[in-house]
């Protein structure tokens, strides 16, 4: 039976394709506050703007291709039984070839109306206003923005509990709920943790079975299928 290899990765693994990331000097928010684009505030005092915005990362995400490292988490499948958790909302694992990936805060190429949480609809190009869902609210972009429940914690849980390894790609893990699932690991399993600037809370660092690869979320998932192919 194979081991079960469980993946986390954030915004790292996809800068390298050429995404920019929300944190960065440069990224995402620059120019706009966090809550007008992402949290149900923005949405309710200027949808038109979210929209916008996410109609051009959408844009955006048609320009890009998968990298080195989504196509090496491809390739563990061959070794590993491989669960993907992400926080990203793009699509380059799926266009790698990943079979299991758990997006955690939803993703860019699925829509929905503002109350039927549940019925999700292809999203390939823009979202308009007037643009309406099955149950008559307007189409919003099936992103979990700040203040929303996170409905694929309890699921994303449930797998961490159960990895065999854990393999943390590109995150500062400075973002809650998913920084905390990392403690929801069983005890002693290896873990590895690849970030060009590693951001290592008390509790990382006491960890004995702590692997740190300080390199590109590339390099480093070079460094680690070396050791175990």
């Amino acid at each position: 039976m194979r081991d079960k290899l469980v993946v986390l990765t954030g915004a790292g693994i996809s800068a390298e394709s050429g995404i920019k990331t929300f944190r960065d000097a440069g990224g995402l928010w620059e120019g706009h506050d966090i809550m007008d684009v992402a949290s149900p505030i923005g949405w309710n005092k200027n949808p038109a703007l979210v929209l916008d915005f996410y109609n051009q990362r959408r844009r955006q995400l048609s320009e890009v291709m998968p990298n080195l490292a989504h196509h090496k988490l491809v390739e563990l499948e061959a070794r590993f039984h491989t669960t993907i958790i992400t926080q990203n909302v793009d699509n380059l694992h799926e266009r790698a070839g990943s079979s299991d990936i758990i997006h955690l805060h939803g993703e860019l190429t699925k829509s929905r109306g503002c109350y039927d949480v549940q019925t999700l609809y292809d999203c390939q190009g823009d979202i308009q206003m007037g643009d309406l869902a099955a149950d008559g609210s307007q189409m919003r972009p099936h992103i979990v923005w700040f203040g929303e429940s996170v409905p694929m914690i309890e699921k994303a849980v449930e797998i961490i509990s159960e990895a065999s390894i854990l393999l943390i790609i590109g995150t500062s893990l400075q973002v809650y709920p998913a920084a905390g699932l990392i403690a929801y690991a069983p005890l002693g399993i290896p873990i590895y943790y690849i970030d060009p600037n590693p951001q290592l809370s008390y509790e990382l660092a006491q960890l004995k079975s702590l692997t740190l690869i300080a390199k590109s979320a590339t390099e480093g998932i070079v460094e680690f299928c070396e050791g175990y192919f």
